[in-house]
């Protein structure tokens, strides 16, 4: 088929069709963004032709030209295609009706995909880059934990673990405006965590130009935007995604979290034991408290 010529009807579409029948005649540059878009789909989908570009170290021109050589009529064209793929293929109802026609139970699915997650998450921990993690949030003097959508339930879970650990920390999930007020106090000092799968995102480009700016470190927790922020980050811990979806996005990240959290209270036993201790006593107030209030509720219901 000619360079860039569209398909006909009942022919494969698909973009792993297309790169295989013009992969040939296409320039180096362009085989090199072909082979990353077919490859690297989940990620591609939500990624400019800059961003493609300087992932694959060629430009968001060779990007636009490699979506036409391919028979769209541009990248989004190309990405709409490529996010319908996605879907189809990470759905994990169609991949458990796969299982079940082969005898999978949804508990055996789940639980094997969860210990295989866990295990390629434990083979990617470098013992330096892990303890240099806690030894960011060893020596901040507040953490910002920042994600959106399932990240940000795990940044809020930082926080609050921080924050029982006698630690200054607040979490930040907002989008627009609001994110700019949570941004507001950050300073030199401070460390920020950043939750964020995969997804290339304008608040993760705002938080880490404002993280720059004010001179804050910052801890990424991600599946495969490690390399992309390297040089904007002081450390990168990875935490690999479902290929399924059978187990929620967030899963290595927040056992990974719970490892930070685990070596950091080790290392800090008094400020620990302080602070859960002042837990406890103002949890026990708390209670005391209602068990005064209803007092006299149960008196007036003896009067009547």
């Amino acid at each position: 088929m000619p360079r860039g010529e569209q398909m006909t009807d009942g022919e494969d579409l698909s973009l792993s069709a297309r790169i295989n029948r013009n992969l040939a005649g296409m320039s180096r540059a362009e085989r090199i963004v072909a082979e990353y878009l077919r490859d690297h789909g989940r990620r591609a989908i939500f990624a400019t032709a800059e961003q493609i570009g300087s992932v694959t170290k060629t430009s968001d021109a060779t990007v636009v030209r490699t979506a036409k050589s391919l028979g769209f009529s541009g990248l989004l064209d190309l990405r709409r295609t490529l996010a319908q793929e996605v879907v189809v293929a990470t759905s994990p109802v169609r991949q458990f009706h796969d299982e079940r026609e082969n005898g999978g139970s949804a508990v055996a699915r789940v639980f094997t995909e969860a210990v295989e997650r866990l295990e390629a998450t434990w083979r990617l921990v470098e013992d330096d880059e892990f303890a240099a993690a806690v030894g960011l949030l060893d020596e901040a003097r507040e953490v910002l934990a920042f994600g959106l959508g399932g990240s940000g339930l795990l940044a809020r879970y930082l926080a609050l673990r921080l924050t029982r650990m006698g630690r200054r920390a607040r979490a930040s999930w907002a989008t627009g405006f609001q994110l700019a007020d949570d941004l507001l106090g950050l300073r030199a000092d401070d460390v920020v965590v950043l939750y964020t799968p995969a997804r290339l995102l304008a608040e993760i480009e705002v938080v880490l130009d404002h993280a720059h700016a004010v001179g804050a470190r910052v801890l990424l927790v991600s599946s495969s935007l490690g390399a992309q922020f390297a040089d904007r980050v002081d450390v990168t811990l990875a935490a690999p995604q479902s290929t399924s979806n059978f187990t929620g996005e967030m899963l290595s990240a927040e056992v990974l979290t719970d490892a930070l959290l685990l070596q950091l209270g080790s290392g800090d036993e008094v400020r620990a034991t302080r602070a859960s201790e002042l837990l406890t006593s103002l949890r026990s107030e708390l209670v005391q408290g209602d068990e005064r209030s209803a007092v006299p509720k149960r008196r007036r219901k003896k009067r009547a």
